[in-house]
């Protein structure tokens, strides 16, 4: 938990003078509360406990809370960039609604497991869930591949792992396991969680094809805005691994430039000239720059905050800063 919880540093004020968010630490947990004057003497609050936290917080954390067994989004969220709290994405400024229902797209790509029970839409088996991403999601079902591992001493030689091992499928397939969460807007053609490792995404879930020219948010886009690159077009081979170690926390842009080195030299680039051998040392700021997300924002106390994602569509940007 990310945010503060400490008094003044709890509040979070809005456009509407009469309207604030605190968020608190009981005996019970923690909870975030609206209060707003109606007038000088009366005041309306409604205050729920904060069930579930999405988000490493490398740009931020959001907060869930359960209403019986249907699951919503609560109006404030952790902003990394200002360390503050701030409204959350899609609510309204100076408005305490705690009315944005999580449908099953959104927990496809935030938790690993869950049993959906609609109608309505939002409604799940409490303890079904298995928050974060777990070997499953990129490996599929494991059952069968600990039971043969336990019995492998009595297994005849050559047996199926009964696992899927992404390195060994088509690259489309590989891109297809980051895809389903890192290919933009979507709509869902087959229930959630039906999609399993190996099989072709665009058979559940169908996602708009963006021309050349057309735009595409830096926000979860990153398969979509990767196939637009030169580097992706000229080979068969890189894919989303290529760069990435799911395995790793991965925080420090400079630390792919070997990746980048691995084709490119540095004499190749541009800026070679001006920069010397330390160009080598940070390729992604400058091919692969921050940009704000125009779709995922949050409007907070009368100001229209948008994050700052890292665009994966490697090529040169003119006017970018470089580092």
């Amino acid at each position: 938990m990310k945010g503060s919880f400490t008094p003044d540093s709890n509040v979070l004020k809005t456009s509407n003078p009469y309207l604030s968010f605190k968020m608190t630490l009981t005996g019970d947990g923690y909870f975030q509360s609206a209060e707003e004057a109606l007038s000088a003497t009366k005041k309306v609050s409604r205050s729920e406990r904060i069930d579930i936290v999405a988000g490493s917080a490398r740009k931020g954390q959001s907060y869930l809370f359960w209403k019986g067994d249907q699951l919503f989004q609560l109006p404030v969220t952790y902003w990394t960039e200002t360390d503050t709290w701030v409204n959350s994405p899609s609510y309204p400024d100076g408005s305490p609604h705690f009315d944005k229902a999580i449908i099953p797209r959104c927990l496809e790509c935030h938790a690993s497991y869950f049993d959906w029970l609609p109608p309505p839409v939002n409604r799940y088996r409490k303890t079904s869930l298995v928050l974060g991403i777990f070997c499953e999601k990129c490996h599929g079902p494991g059952r069968e591949h600990v039971a043969r591992h336990r019995l492998k001493a009595t297994l005849p030689a050559g047996t199926s792992e009964a696992i899927v091992n992404p390195a060994l499928l088509a690259r489309d397939r590989q891109i297809d396991i980051c895809g389903l969460c890192h290919s933009g807007n979507g709509t869902p053609i087959q229930p959630a969680l039906s999609f399993l490792p190996g099989d072709s995404l665009d058979d559940f879930i169908d996602i708009p094809f963006a021309g050349p020219e057309d735009a595409v948010d830096v926000h979860g886009s990153q398969v979509q805005l990767l196939r637009r690159s030169k580097c992706f077009q000229s080979t068969t081979t890189l894919t989303c691994s290529t760069c990435h170690d799911v395995h790793k926390p991965q925080v420090d842009a400079a630390a792919f430039s070997p990746r980048c080195l691995s084709c490119h030299q540095p004499r190749q680039c541009g800026q070679y000239a001006k920069m010397g051998k330390s160009i080598a040392g940070n390729c992604i700021d400058c091919h692969m720059p921050l940009q704000e997300s125009r779709v995922l924002f949050s409007n907070t106390n009368g100001k229209k905050l948008m994050p700052k994602v890292r665009n994966h569509q490697i090529g040169i940007y003119a006017g970018e800063k470089v580092h």
